[in-house]
């Protein structure tokens, strides 16, 4: 029996990869799509010899192969983007241009062969909240021109034209957004805040904080979110779905956290607070409860020991 064919843009990334060897585990035929501008091939090593996975360099941005319209796709997942700020400060157009013509292009394609389309949006579509925590119906709160923009708004955009799909063309589509999520294969370049104080502390570098430390974030361990989004293939739920973890931490708790975990004789600096950084994020994560009977079980402690070991594994 033939199996069900998906593709997966940004294979090569964090979240990515993940997905891919997830859902090859799962009996699927996957084809990751990536042009590896953040994406690193070494995160495809333990999967990329498997016989029902094909690698193609590409940028869905610049549109696809006319043979892929001749493919009988079941899924395509959009997972690609620079995600995090450094990386989306030093391509502000090319991660513009993924989430809005490479989303229109691919959305193209689940109209013309009928697959399903899968879009990872962000927490960052609700911007600096001022509702706590983010549910779902939150519309957020969010500079259009700001530095940040080029993110969160190619995100916004990207869930607008989602939604265009849907109701204009019936695509069948899911639509999550990812709030800060860490894990094996995170580049330990992202500028994130796990790699950040990480990294820091094994190098016994001092410990950069942003502003005064006060800002919360909540962290999901990447095993989780994968397990979300599986559970939301099965369901028929269009609207879009929150998937993270709801125990918040300041920053300066996550980097005692880090402490307690590595030794290290870094000190603690701190940095003026990035322009339109939101104060606070926290999921509300209800839906997810009530419509996939998800909620995360990797907790901080022993979701941070199992990235130490791949950290201190795999450090370039």
């Amino acid at each position: 029996m033939k199996k069900p064919l998906v593709m997966v843009t940004g294979a090569a990334g964090f979240v990515g990869s993940h997905l891919a060897e997830r859902l090859l585990n799962e009996g699927f035929s996957v084809v990751g799509v990536d042009n590896l501008c953040t994406g690193r091939m070494r995160n495809l090593k333990s999967f990329e010899n498997h016989p029902d996975f094909e690698f193609v360099k590409a940028d869905p941005s610049d549109g696809l192969p006319d043979e892929y319209s001749k493919r009988n796709w079941s899924w395509v997942f959009h997972f690609a983007s620079p995600a995090s700020p450094p990386k989306y400060f030093g391509m502000p157009i090319e991660t513009l241009q993924i989430n809005s013509e490479g989303t229109r292009h691919l959305l193209e394609l689940c109209r013309k062969t009928g697959a399903k389309f899968f879009f990872a949006s962000t927490s960052e579509v609700y911007g600096d909240p001022l509702v706590h925590p983010q549910p779902e119906s939150y519309w957020g709160n969010v500079n259009p021109i700001g530095v940040r923009s080029i993110y969160d708004e190619a995100k916004r955009y990207g869930e607008a034209i989602t939604y265009a799909y849907h109701r204009t063309h019936g695509v069948d589509v899911r639509v999550i957004r990812i709030f800060n999520t860490y894990g094996p294969r995170m580049d330990p370049e992202d500028g994130r805040v796990v790699t950040n104080l990480m990294f820091q502390a094994l190098r016994n570098q001092p410990l950069t904080i942003y502003g005064d430390g006060t800002q919360t974030r909540s962290f999901q361990y990447v095993s989780d979110l994968i397990e979300g989004i599986v559970r939301l293939m099965g369901v028929d739920h269009s609207e879009p779905v929150n998937l993270g973890n709801p125990s918040e931490f300041t920053i300066l708790e996550f980097a005692n956290k880090v402490r307690s975990l590595i030794p290290t004789r870094s000190d603690t600096v701190y940095r003026p607070l990035p322009s339109d950084d939101p104060k606070q994020r926290k999921p509300e994560i209800s839906l997810a409860k009530r419509i996939l009977g998800w909620e995360p079980v990797v907790d901080l402690e022993r979701g941070l020991a199992l990235t130490l070991e791949y950290f201190k594994t795999n450090e370039d």
